[in-house]
């Protein structure tokens, strides 16, 4: 049985992050008596904000580096860094938002089999690692995507990366690898 190119796989991204530039100083104090929805930690010198639409929380630093989780996709996280850069700006800070980048795409998926972690393990020796007293999961490094996948026995996958366009290249790319390690229904 080959690994058929028709089967659809559900990526679901469930976190992305993602990082922006004020390019100005924030008094965080002001902030904090002043935001809504804010949370001031002065001992670690940040002030974490939560919107609600879109739903990100946003740990805001006093050099003006802001960094926000949360967002569901790329858009949403970019939608939700300017609503931010919004806010403090009516709170009287001159706010110009800059170097939006997102850094890290979570990713959860489900393959339509159970995997022989063991056997995937002993098939991509360096690039797979399995250490069942640590962790439930075996994990996969692509280095040229800079995205890992951590697999579950259970066939749910977990893949990390910069970016959602990596996230699902490398899951296509680790498919053909978890099909010839299924398990056999018997």
């Amino acid at each position: 049985m080959e690994p058929s190119n028709d089967v659809a796989l559900d990526i679901i991204v469930t976190n992305v992050v993602s990082v922006f530039r004020t390019r100005c100083h924030l008094n965080l104090r002001t902030i904090g008596l002043e935001g809504t929805n804010v949370i001031y930690k002065p001992e670690v010198g940040k002030v974490l904000m939560k919107l609600r639409k879109p739903r990100i929380t946003a740990s805001i630093w006093s050099s003006g580096k802001i960094i926000c989780t949360g967002a569901t996709s790329e858009e949403e996280a970019k939608l939700g860094a300017r609503r931010l850069a919004r806010c403090l700006q009516k709170m009287g800070f001159k706010v110009r938002f800059s170097d939006f980048k997102v850094v890290n795409v979570l990713a959860v998926c489900s393959m339509p089999f159970q995997i022989r972690l063991i056997e995937f393990t002993k098939n991509n020796r360096p690039i797979a690692s399995y250490e069942p007293e640590l962790h439930p999961a075996a994990s996969y490094r692509i280095k040229n995507l800079r995205s890992t996948v951590q697999v579950f026995s259970t066939g749910n996958i977990t893949v990390t990366g910069p970016n959602v366009q990596s996230v699902a290249s490398a899951v296509e790319e680790i498919y053909p690898l978890l099909f010839e390690c299924r398990k056999t229904l018997s």
